[in-house]
């Protein structure tokens, strides 16, 4: 009994530290200068609430991918938001 417990107790720990992750996006889809400046705003609101913000050019846009679906969720990003950041980052990368 004491080691299914504690074998529980890892699970949920294990499960709370990994957190949800949000697969709201795929690759770009705005594109339109209104739409990227929201995502800058929300980008440097919502990130540097809990860290240093991270430059765009640290990743390419699978890496922003992966990177976002982990973070979107802690920073309580909708999708929409989620991926107005994603199309954000990577725009500033390709130019």
């Amino acid at each position: 009994m004491k080691k299914t417990i504690l074998g529980m107790g890892a699970c949920t720990v294990l499960m709370v530290s990994c957190g949800p992750k949000s697969t709201a996006v795929t690759g770009p889809k705005y594109t339109a200068s209104e739409q990227l400046v929201q995502g800058k705003t929300i980008f440097e609101n919502s990130c540097s609430r809990c860290h240093k913000l991270p430059d765009p050019a640290k990743h390419d846009d699978q890496g922003w991918i992966k990177t976002l679906s982990r973070m979107a969720p802690k920073a309580k990003l909708n999708n929409e938001q989620h991926q107005m950041v994603y199309d954000y980052l990577i725009s500033v990368n390709k130019k």
